[in-house]
This record gives structure tokens, C-alpha cells and sequence, in this order.
């Protein structure tokens, strides 16, 4: 399906006016939902969409926007995503001065801030989609199928359902208490109800119990690449559970327990480590990767996008960098460095320790200064072969992981420290000497034992700006505290700790002037 993202089903929906109380709402087309689902392949395309929502910014290429008043070239998923996940953190930094970005590292956010209102209609539209694709798959005409057609047509509805509850599972770790809407909603003038974080919880995991228990989905390691299959669900529902007692506020060691039990079934179900970690985040990713579970495609012809890993390997270069050595010979927008805590976390012969340090200073006294702070170059658009993929410009090939092995590794790991049951710590420490002895190349850097901070310090170097370090300080209680500081966090060089309110991003104003029915998150 790489390369069938750019088909845009019939039935696409039209962008989204800035407003939840049109989330559910039928755009307007030429063909109808019955024609397009009146054959298997017009079913499969449109499921196109679905997917495709998550690596495109509109129909018509890098130009358009899905969201209304959201500008195209910032409103893809994971840049907006990454921005959030990362600029918040230890992880990074962004030398530009752009609307939004300097709040990131200063925690200073607020309901007006356009890149966390970017990321929630994001999040929003893409469930849109899942919701019209679920309504025509329900009301399709299928007397054409042949029955391999329909249990394939029950799959893409599955598929579906689970890209749905990701995107709910993103709402309630970053919003919180998001509208809530589904394909069994009205149509028409209807405005969504809120939902609470732990009644969001409550669905996304009925949705995946539901998905996992029923064996709707394709089993894992049996999809098309690209596709969800179960091994998906479990890797969704290992991570929810990680971070339950945060969603919950609650100290409940059962949701550990679900976790190991979870990520234990991904590791059980047939994947291995790549050989080398850096071949993970290349412009060939999508070939031969035994560790992935699930990526975000993108094509540098197909797919083009100024977000995504575009966004990721073009702002990682600057300074003395040569923009050909990545991929990008017209390339590098000289933004995002690391923090001088991040080098700290890595020791002697760590082949993950990807940085760029010629010209370059471990401190950021100048965050506008993109010399200040080493570059991480862990993203790159080149072949593992070192090959320059062909007619490369700007726009990368490179695929984004959303759920790869070594952290179902590190999921287990975690919990069985923190009590839940099901799991020794003589595994617990297995898998993690196995991530880095991928590390080191040998054993050379395995250890004897492990504690809750030597997890918290491998998951820093292993998912090194993959969206997860934001969860991992929170569930850590070292997002918003004085206990743990990094250059710039609250906006001071040295750090200084800040509101817990700032674990919680808040609803945006838009909406909470479009909809009545929501009440702003505490603080803001």
C-alpha cells in the first residue's frame, strides 16, 4: 500500500472547517459510498484513505490541507506529533521561531498554541475517516463478493476500527478529554458529547480487547506491509497499559501485569532485532525489517510532504552539515538539535549514538542558533547500502515506526520492575542486554541488573525522536518537576520545573467555542 496512498477514495472527506461539530458530517462527492464499496478493490482503496491520512496533509499533494486555516506544509500527523512529543522534552530543541515552537521548550503553552490546535484536528479528522470508511463498509452492497472478498472486506473494517482507537488512544494521552464521536453517530447538525480521560480509556480498550479476542484482525506478521494486524493491537494495548495509572491517576500494579501479558504476544509472535539499529531509520526501511510492527509510509514521489520524516531529516541538518550525505541534496532547514543531556545518556562504543558534533557545541546557549547543540542524524534518507535514493531532492522515502520490537522489549522490562506479574526479572533482563548488545555489537555493554532508572535511560537512547519521550518523563513524574531539568525547559537555560497542569495538553479555544459541550482541561 506504499505506493497507493495517493489514491484518494470517492468518498474522501472534505477538510475539516475548524469545528468538531462537523466531525461526522458527509462530504459531498460525484460517486456515492455504495459505488465505491460496490467492488473489493474500491473497498481497498478507500481503506487507502484511512491509511493515508496519517502520511498526507491533503488530496492534492504538499500544497493542501485536509484541516481548514491549518497550513499545509505543518499540518502532517507525526511533524505535529513530533513537535509535541519532542520539543516538550530533553530530546530537543528547534532553532526557528515559528508560531507555537518556542512554547514547546519554554512550557508555555496555552489553548491558542496552532500546532497543538494542528495536531488535535488532526487526530480528529483521521478518526473522521475511520468513521466514514466504518459507515459505507456497514451499508456496502457485497452480493458481488465472493466469500474471501468479504472476510477481506471484514478485515479492512477491522484494520479501520484499530487506526480509529489509535488515534483516540493519541486524543486521551494528549488531550485528555477530547469530543468523542463514531460511525453510529447522527449525521447532520450534530455536536459531539465530551468524553473523560478514563471513559476514552474504557472505549480504546473495548475496541482493542474486542479486535484482539474476536481474531478480526489479520494475524500477526500476515498483512501486507503497512497494514495493521494483530500483533498491532497488542503492541497498542502493551503501551496503553504501561501508561494506565497516569491516564487513570491511579497506582493499580494489575494494568502492568496487561501490559507484560500483552507485549509478551508481540515478542512471542515471530519478530527479531534488525542487525543494525540504524537500518531501522533509513530510506529502505520498508524492505527486509524483521523488527517492525507497524510504520507511517512515506514516498518521495507518491507522498510528498513538508512533515513526516521530510520534516524529521531536513530539520535535523544544518551548519556544517552537507545536506547529500542524508538524502536531501536540496535539503536542510537548520532546526532541531538535542539537548547536552541526551550525549550524557550514551557511553563508549553505543552505536546509537547518531550525532553530528563537527561545528557543533554541546550546550545551547542560543536556541535560534542551530551550531548550539549536537545534531542528531538517527533519521537519514540514504540506503543502508549508503545509496542516495533516485531523483532525490527534498522529500524522503524514509518510513516512520509508529511500534517496533525493542520497545515491546523495554515495555516488559519496565513492568516487571513495577510489579506486575507474569514476568521474571531474569527475562526482563535478558531482553534488555539483547537490545544492547544490538547496541554495542557485542556484549560489551550488557549488565548484571537493572533498575527503573536504567529503563527510563536505555528508552532515551533506543526511541531517541520517536514520539515517545514526553509519555516516558510523565509516567517518570520528570516532565513538569524541579527533580529532573534539562537546558530550557520552562524557559530558563539552566531549567527550572513548571505547573503539573502542562502534563495534559489543553483543548484548543476553536473548539471549545464551536462545541458548548466541552470544558477546558484544568489550568489553562
Amino acid at each position: 500500500m506504499k505506493h497507493n496512498f495517493f489514491i484518494i477514495a470517492a468518498f474522501g472527506i472534505a477538510g475539516l472547517a475548524g469545528c468538531t461539530n462537523k466531525l461526522n458530517q458527509q462530504p459531498p462527492n460525484a460517486l456515492t459510498g455504495s459505488e465505491v464499496f460496490s467492488t473489493p478493490l474500491g473497498a481497498k482503496e478507500a481503506l487507502a484513505k484511512v491509511y493515508g491520512a496519517f502520511a498526507l496533509t491533503g488530496s492534492s499533494g504538499n500544497a493542501s490541507s485536509d484541516l481548514g486555516g491549518i497550513d499545509a506544509g505543518t499540518s502532517d500527523f507525526i511533524r505535529l506529533l513530533w513537535d509535541a512529543s519532542e520539543l516538550s522534552t530533553d530530546e530537543a530543541v528547534c532553532a526557528w521561531n515559528d508560531p507555537g515552537v518556542p512554547d514547546f521548550h519554554n512550557m508555555q503553552w496555552t489553548s491558542g498554541n496552532v500546532i497543538l490546535e494542528g495536531l488535535y484536528y488532526r487526530c480528529m479528522y483521521q478518526i473522521t475517516v475511520a468513521n466514514s470508511y466504518l459507515q459505507e463498509a456497514a451499508a456496502a452492497n457485497t452480493s458481488a463478493y465472493s466469500a474471501a472478498q468479504k472476510d477481506s472486506l471484514k478485515w479492512y473494517v477491522a484494520e479501520a476500527r484499530f487506526l480509529r482507537a489509535f488515534q483516540y488512544w493519541e486524543m486521551m494521552d494528549l488531550f485528555g478529554n477530547p469530543p468523542f464521536v463514531t460511525e453510529k453517530d447522527p449525521i447532520g447538525n450534530y455536536i459531539p458529547p465530551q468524553i473523560s480521560r478514563g471513559s476514552l480509556f474504557s472505549y480504546v480498550e473495548s475496541e482493542l480487547r474486542y479486535l484482539d479476542s474476536s481474531n478480526a484482525m489479520v494475524p500477526a506478521r500476515q498483512n501486507e506491509y503497512g497494514r495493521a494486524d494483530q500483533a498491532c493491537v497488542w503492541a497498542l494495548l502493551a503501551r496503553m497499559y504501561l501508561n494506565a495509572n497516569v491516564y487513570l491517576g491511579t497506582s493499580n500494579t494489575q494494568y502492568y501485569t496487561d501490559a507484560i501479558t500483552y507485549a509478551s504476544k508481540v515478542i512471542g509472535a515471530g519478530y527479531s532485532l534488525d542487525t543494525k539499529f540504524q537500518n531501522l531509520f533509513l530510506a529502505d526501511n520498508n524492505t527486509n525489517n524483521p523488527e517492525q510492527i507497524l510504520s507511517i509510509q512515506y514516498n518521495a514521489s507518491n507522498t510528498q510532504t513538508y512533515g513526516g520524516t521530510t520534516f524529521i531529516i531536513n530539520g535535523e541538518i544544518g551548519g556544517a552539515m552537507k545536506a547529500a550525505n542524508y538524502g536531501v541534496p536540496s535539503g536542510g532547514w537548520s532546526g532541531n538539535r538535542v539537548t547536552a543531556n541526551i550525549p550524557a545518556l550514551y557511553s563508549s562504543g553505543d552505536g546509537r549514538a547518531l550525532f553530528y558534533t563537527n561545528g557543533q557545541n554541546l550546550q545551547i546557549n542560543n536556541i535560534g542558533l542551530f551550531t548550539d547543540g549536537y545534531a542528531s542524524v538517527k533519521f537519514s534518507n540514504v540506503t543502508s547500502t549508503g545509496a542516495t535514493p533516485a531523483g532525490a531532492t527534498t522529500f524522503a522515502n524514509t518510513n516512520f515506526p509508529l511500534f517496533r520490537l525493542a520497545e515491546q522489549y523495554l515495555i516488559y522490562a519496565e513492568a516487571v520492575l513495577r510489579g506486575g506479574s507474569g514476568g521474571t526479572t531474569s527475562q526482563a533482563l535478558q531482553y534488555f542486554n539483547l537490545i544492547r548488545t544490538r547496541a554495542y555489537g557485542n556484549e560489551s555493554g550488557n549488565v548484571a541488573t537493572i533498575a527503573l532508572q536504567d529503563i527510563l535511560d536505555e528508552r532515551g537512547r533506543e526511541m531517541l525522536w520517536e514520539c515517545q519521550r514526553r509519555d516516558d518523563l510523565i509516567r517518570f513524574g520528570l516532565f513538569t518537576s524541579g527533580t529532573y531539568l534539562w537546558p530550557w525547559k520552562g524557559g530558563v537555560s539552566s531549567g527550572t520545573g513548571v505547573a503539573d497542569k502542562f502534563n495534559l495538553f489543553p483543548i484548543p479555544t476553536t473548539d471549545l467555542t464551536a462545541n458548548p459541550n466541552l470544558i477546558q482541561n484544568n489550568g489553562y
